[in-house]
């Protein structure tokens, strides 16, 4: 049998690389255990999000900033799949394309880094605090009004060494950005995911491919990680409830639990959705065993509560 080369995407980052090489290691291994004899080549493709460096996400504006390049390359075969951190995908794919796996999820939280070791509770009154991230900033804001909490982009590595550097007191940061790096003793604090709620997918990979792939897509089903696929359709339905296409602090967070003999689970959902200057701040948790049902549930009561309101002030802004 002709041994078969697999082109996968990826951003340029180091930690994107990283991960679709930790990704691709464990390909590999399932397939040589499988009796598949499979290679796998990286093609490195510079997105949208990471040429604007120089303005906020939320005033980038759209929708797939980090996945759009890549998710045309596979339209144009010129790769085969494509290795996302899930907190970069849309709610909805384009048509002919499909999430073929989620690996077992690293650690969701967001993870504090001062400058001194102080914690978030500690650090001084009126410190300056950086992150790219409405959601971030928002949940920072609304726990300690008294921070002054700045745009700061780039790669991780960089924003670590702006931190270094003195340009800020503090930042935030994804934890799992942070392992897959081996990079943990930078970690000043985690934030639990019930005090920052994170975003949605934060900590996940999405292995993005062809719908019309069947011998790829038989492939990575067998990559994929049940518990982490549940937890993560529970928060995607929550984001396509609330998505309207602009730019507001949305973050959810879904954790599975045993509940039956058969071996059933309860999905315990947390959604928030607050303002960008984090004076409004909505937060609620449901209970439910089917993700997609749950998700939308939560989403639909959100709006009740009172995002339906930020949403539209976020379009007014918009237009």
């Amino acid at each position: 049998m002709t041994k078969r080369t697999w082109v996968v995407g990826s951003r340029q980052s180091a930690l994107a690389l990283t991960q679709t090489q930790q990704v691709l290691d464990d390909l590999k291994k399932l397939a040589r255990t499988h009796g598949l004899d499979y290679d796998f080549e990286i093609r490195k493709i510079v997105t949208k999000g990471d040429r604007i460096l120089d303005v906020t996400l939320s005033k980038v504006g759209g929708k797939g900033l980090f996945v759009k390049e890549i998710e045309q390359a596979m339209f144009d075969g010129e790769i085969d799949f494509a290795v996302h951190s899930m907190k970069d995908m849309p709610a909805e794919l384009p048509d002919g394309l499909t999430i073929g796996c989620i690996p077992q999820r690293e650690d969701p939280r967001d993870a504090f880094i001062s400058r001194t070791g102080a914690g978030l509770t500690e650090l001084p009154q009126g410190s300056l605090v950086g992150t790219s991230s409405l959601r971030r900033s928002c949940q920072l804001r609304h726990m300690r009004p008294d921070f002054a909490v700045e745009a700061m982009r780039g790669n991780i590595d960089s924003r670590l060494k702006k931190l270094e550097d003195g340009v800020a007191d503090a930042i935030v940061l994804a934890a799992a950005g942070l392992h897959r790096m081996g990079w943990d003793d930078r970690i000043t604090e985690y934030l639990a995911a019930d005090v920052c709620v994170p975003a949605v997918g934060q900590g996940a990979l999405a292995i993005e491919c062809r719908e019309g792939d069947g011998e790829l897509r038989s492939f990575l089903k067998l990559y994929d990680d049940e518990r982490t696929a549940g937890a993560v359709a529970a928060e995607r339905a929550f984001l396509a409830v609330l998505n309207g296409g602009c730019q507001v602090p949305i973050g959810a967070h879904a954790v599975l639990k045993k509940h039956s003999p058969e071996g059933g689970h309860l999905i315990a959902l947390t959604g928030v959705v607050g303002s960008p200057d984090g004076s409004v701040l909505l937060k609620e948790s449901l209970e439910g065993s089917n993700a997609q049902e749950l998700g939308a549930r939560l989403g639909e009561k959100l709006l009740s509560m009172g995002a339906e309101r930020i949403l539209a002030d976020a379009r007014s802004d918009e237009g």
